[in-house]
């Protein structure tokens, strides 16, 4: 059983620095082959819970969302499986995601805004959905306030076929 089998389910994230741990959590357990997809609007969190997960994971940094290059490869630093982090968001289709030629048995992928385009990357991987509120009054954030400390939730459910 890993991190993630534990924590599959939903959380309620109150705060960046713990959206970051539940990430050093999860990065300290996988393995060369995980595929994470997380899905979540603009400012839910997915560089922040990917910037945990690196830390855990052993990784040179920094990470910072990968949105103009595509794709950024972290090196380990510690003897372990390299970071593949992805963002699809500019990404038209899951051809476009395949001609990257990432090296997904030989490493642990992150792919931001990849439902719908990366379920083709392995034949199981892990869907995690970010979630946090909107719009301005009813508790919601304005887009000035997107990195503010307000609650997340983080749906993690095992997808495609079990290890």
């Amino acid at each position: 059983m890993t991190a993630l089998d534990e924590l599959a389910g939903r959380h309620e994230i109150a705060t960046v620095d713990a959206m970051e741990q539940l990430g050093r959590r999860i990065g300290s357990d996988l393995v060369a082959g995980d595929v994470l997809v997380l899905t979540g609007p603009l400012g839910a969190g997915k560089t922040t819970f990917t910037r945990g997960l690196a830390e855990g994971l052993g990784v040179r940094g920094p990470v910072q969302s990968p949105t103009f290059v595509i794709a950024r490869t972290h090196p380990s630093l510690v003897g372990r499986a390299p970071l593949v982090h992805v963002d699809a968001y500019r990404l038209g289709s899951a051809a476009e995601l395949d001609d990257l030629d990432l090296d997904v048995p030989g490493s642990v992928v992150v792919v931001e805004w990849g439902r719908g385009m990366a379920e083709d990357l392995a034949d199981a991987w892990w869907d995690i959905e970010l979630e946090r509120p909107v719009g301005a009054g009813s508790g919601g954030l304005a887009d000035e306030e997107l990195d503010a400390d307000a609650p997340r939730v983080v749906t993690i459910t095992r997808a495609g076929s079990a290890r």
